[in-house]
């Protein structure tokens, strides 16, 4: 019982991690109130409410809360998927984030996105996002690939390999930005 406790007060520091780092994020912000209605922090909200049941084995409550999010939010956020605290997801229409996929501190999720898996197995099959990432709307980012620190994926990106620290990714399969551009000028 008193490690439930200590978890769901840890789990009350996570949400007060999310809302500062959503102040940041979104200039649209102005109100307090303004971010306990955005639905992104909402979803992220019963997320950590529904993994925090997962983890403790009851799943009935955490496939439940993860079913209310699911219906208000169309976000379909698996209860086991692990997520550090101070995330933000803009807009929570259309984001699913796979049982496997863990994201860490200060990254910045647009609406649409996947952390999916490329087959059905068991075991990691989900993404690993790094901290302060930066995932485009639409983007999907499939199978047990690594999302180094500080990278970005441009919206509708289609991510199936691993990406590098502090790069930029975008296109169908997604592409090294910048490798293009020095390319370019190499010729030039």
């Amino acid at each position: 019982m008193r490690s439930f406790i200590r978890d769901f007060i840890d789990t009350i520091k996570a949400i007060e991690e999310d809302r500062k780092e959503l102040s940041k994020k979104d200039p649209s912000i102005e109100k307090v109130y303004q971010i306990f209605l955005h639905t992104g922090f909402q979803a992220l909200v019963l997320h950590r409410l529904s993994h925090l049941f997962y983890k403790y084995d009851l799943k009935f409550l955490a496939f439940l809360v993860h079913y209310i999010s699911k219906i208000l939010f169309s976000a379909d956020i698996s209860p086991a998927a692990y997520i550090e605290p101070g995330v933000v997801i803009d807009h929570a229409i259309g984001v699913v984030i796979g049982s496997t996929a863990t994201v860490r501190t200060g990254t910045l999720i647009y609406h649409g996105v996947t952390l999916g898996a490329r087959n059905i197995q068991k075991g990691k099959r989900h993404p690993d996002i790094g901290k302060n990432v930066l995932i485009g709307a639409g983007a999907k980012i499939l199978g047990p690939v690594k999302i180094g620190d500080d990278a970005r994926i441009g919206a509708n990106s289609v991510v199936l390999a691993d990406i590098p620290s502090g790069t930029t990714f975008v296109g169908v399969p997604a592409k090294n930005v910048y490798e293009k551009i020095e390319k370019i000028e190499w010729i030039i």
